[in-house]
């Protein structure tokens, strides 16, 4: 007898495939999501303009809003900045929006991880920061700009895991290794969100909330990242299997 899987839909970004417009989904967030999660998935595109989030957010069971090279636009967080760094996925920005949003009206988990994570901060009113790379106050959040892209995703740093939290209790420790790879991260916390994991430099990493019986947690790391060889990346994809069976993750 076959037993049905969850749903999880997964946004899918506005790129450039060899010249031509594509949706696109970097294979490694499904892989890990699928596997770990344990679920099945839908890849929601991010074209506002033809579709809207609350036709398809019913038949969903959650969502995962992933990583990806593009910026949120700083007007989504009332930033009027002429020189603000691109690339820019309006569609993504829109479609985003309105995905959270219309989970959230239906209890349903809402999880994050890089861009993800700051357009998750941003929809609960939060702002973000610009300077995570270079900023001399800050442990770097980025690999040097001349590295490989590989190196980006060698370039780890430890994070501290907030008492009571929904990680802390996954994990059962006080500190972890992250693959860290962002430029931006959270100025102001959004309204209503948990802190569930800081940097050495007081940099938030991880947020949660719980929303008209919506899970949320998101997560400015990359666990998607080899998560075949680090148990402890593969816990974030086996919270959001919980969640997406029902689980409200909170004690």
């Amino acid at each position: 007898m076959t037993t049905t899987r969850p749903v999880l839909g997964v946004i899918a970004c506005n790129r450039s495939v060899e010249s031509q417009d594509a949706q696109t989904v970097m294979t490694r967030y499904l892989v890990s999501a699928l596997k770990y999660a344990d679920a099945a998935a839908l890849l929601v595109p991010a074209l506002p303009d033809l579709m809207n989030a609350k036709e398809v957010a019913p038949r969903l069971d959650g969502i995962l809003l992933t990583g990806t090279p593009s910026n949120l636009d700083p007007k989504r967080y009332g930033a009027i900045i002429d020189d603000a760094p691109g690339p820019f996925d309006p569609g993504r920005d829109e479609m985003t929006s309105h995905l959270i949003e219309a989970m959230i009206e239906l209890g349903k988990p809402v999880f994050g991880i890089c861009r993800g994570f700051q357009e998750l901060n941003v929809a609960f009113g939060g702002t973000l920061r610009r300077d995570m790379a270079e900023n001399p106050e800050l442990i770097p959040h980025h690999a040097p700009s001349h590295h490989t892209f590989a190196e980006y995703f060698e370039h780890i740093h430890p994070v501290n895991l907030r008492d009571g939290g929904v990680l802390k209790r996954a994990y059962n420790t006080d500190e972890i290794d992250v693959v860290s790879v962002h430029y931006q991260g959270v100025a102001e916390l959004g309204k209503g969100l948990t802190v569930e994991a800081t940097a050495p430099d007081g940099v938030i990493e991880a947020i949660s909330a719980d929303v008209n019986g919506a899970p949320v947690l998101a997560v400015q790391w990359h666990p998607e990242w080899k998560a075949h060889e680090n148990p402890q990346s593969q816990v974030f994809f086996e919270l959001l299997g919980r969640a997406l069976r029902g689980d409200k993750l909170r004690a």
